[in-house]
C-alpha cells in the first residue's frame, strides 16, 4: 500500500537537526541587530491578485452543519506574510522579521513544494542596496564557505545582455518571441505568452541557471511591469527597485524598496484583476486592509523574502527541497 510505504519523513534526522540549527541562527542574527520577531496569521481574508501566484482557498461553515445559520465563508492560506507585516509597520512596529510557512498553488518540483518556509523582514528608512548587503550577511552566516566567492550585483538588463545578447527593456515583442523560439522554447507556449511571461520564461531557463555559479549574485532593477509591490526607480521609471538573489543558478530571495502609495498600489491591483479576467482566472478582491494601511502611512522601507528551504539545501548539499523538509506535500 503506497500510504504505508511513504509514512517516513522525506528528510533524514541529520538534516532535520541542521534545519533546527539554522533556524536558531536566523533568530540569533536578528536578535543581534535588534529586529523584532513577529508571527502573523497564515489564514487570511484575501487572496493575492498577482497573476503568477495562486492562493489556496479554505472553506468552513460559520455554524454547525445543517443549521439554518450555516453559511460558507472564504478564507485563504497566505502566499506571503508581506501584507500583514506592512500593516504592522504602518502601526508603528519598527524593524520586523518573520519565519513562517507559506502556501502557493502550482509549485511542485525539485526546488518547489506547495508549502515551504521563508524568512521575511523589513527595514525602515533603508534603500534596497543596504538590504542586499544584509541578505548577503545572513546568507554567509547560514552557509559559510558554501556561499563561494565575492558577492556581485548585476542589473536585470545586463543579465539578459550577457546571457542572450538582448536588451529586455527595448526589444520588441515579436523579436523577443523569436529569441525564445531560438532558445528552444515551445512555439505553442511562446505564442500564448505575454511579454513578461516570456521574460520570466527566459530568466528561469536561460539566464537564472547561469547566475551565482562562483558566488552570490544580486540581480536588480527589474522591468517596471514586474514591479509587484516595489517602487519604480526615480532615475529610470522603466525599472523597479526590486532585486533577486541567485546562488548556484538557484533563486534564493526576492526583495523590494517598498511602494508606499496607496493609490498606485490600488491601480496595480486593478491591473492584476483585469489581466486575470482576460485569462479566465479567478479574480480575487483587493486586500482592503493593506490598502487602508498604506493610506494611513507605511513608513519608507525595504523588505525581502528569503527561501529558507533552498538555503538549507545549499547548506547541506541536498538536491531537492523535499530532502530538507520533514514531510513534502505528497507525504504530508
Amino acid at each position: 500500500m503506497e500510504t504505508a510505504a511513504n509514512w517516513r519523513p522525506t528528510a533524514t534526522l541529520e538534516r532535520l537537526r541542521h534545519r533546527a540549527a539554522l533556524l536558531s541562527q536566523v533568530r540569533a542574527f536578528f536578535a543581534e541587530r535588534d529586529v523584532l520577531e513577529v508571527d502573523t496569521a497564515q489564514l487570511v481574508n484575501f487572496a493575492v491578485t498577482d497573476l503568477q501566484l495562486h492562493s489556496a482557498e479554505v472553506r468552513w461553515p460559520t455554524a454547525a452543519p445543517g443549521s439554518s445559520a450555516s453559511k460558507a465563508k472564504h478564507h485563504y492560506l497566505h502566499t506571503s506574510p508581506e501584507y500583514a507585516m506592512k500593516r504592522l509597520l504602518a502601526a508603528g512596529s519598527g524593524n520586523i522579521y518573520q519565519m513562517c510557512h507559506v502556501f502557493r498553488g502550482e509549485e511542485q518540483g525539485t526546488l518547489h513544494n506547495n508549502e515551504f518556509m521563508i524568512v521575511e523582514w523589513y527595514r525602515q528608512a533603508w534603500e534596497f542596496d543596504a538590504l542586499m548587503q544584509e541578505v548577503d550577511d545572513l546568507l554567509r552566516r547560514l552557509i559559510g564557505a558554501r556561499a563561494g566567492n565575492e558577492t556581485r550585483q548585476i542589473s536585470y538588463q545586463q543579465s539578459f545582455k550577457d546571457a542572450l545578447g538582448i536588451d529586455p527593456l527595448t526589444i520588441s515583442d515579436s523579436a523577443l518571441a523569436d529569441r525564445a523560439r531560438q532558445q528552444g522554447c515551445d512555439s505553442a507556449l511562446v505564442r500564448d505568452c505575454e511579454r513578461d511571461e516570456l521574460l520570466e520564461l527566459l530568466m528561469g531557463t536561460h539566464v537564472g541557471p547561469h547566475l551565482g555559479l562562483n558566488g552570490p549574485v544580486f540581480v536588480h532593477r527589474y522591468p517596471a511591469t514586474q514591479a509587484a509591490l516595489a517602487r519604480l526607480d526615480a532615475h529610470d521609471p522603466r525599472v523597479a527597485l526590486r532585486f533577486e538573489l541567485y546562488l548556484g543558478g538557484v533563486e534564493l530571495a526576492n526583495g523590494f524598496e517598498e511602494l508606499t502609495d496607496a493609490r498606485e498600489q490600488r491601480a496595480r491591483f486593478a491591473a492584476d484583476q483585469h489581466a486575470r479576467a482576460a485569462r479566465g482566472l479567478t479574480v480575487p478582491a483587493m486586500d482592503e486592509y493593506l490598502l487602508a494601511a498604506l493610506a494611513a502611512g507605511l513608513p519608507a522601507c525595504s523588505g525581502v523574502a528569503l527561501g529558507f528551504d533552498r538555503v538549507l539545501m545549499l547548506a547541506c548539499g541536498a538536491k531537492t527541497s523535499a530532502e530538507v523538509m520533514p514531510f513534502a506535500t505528497d507525504r504530508a
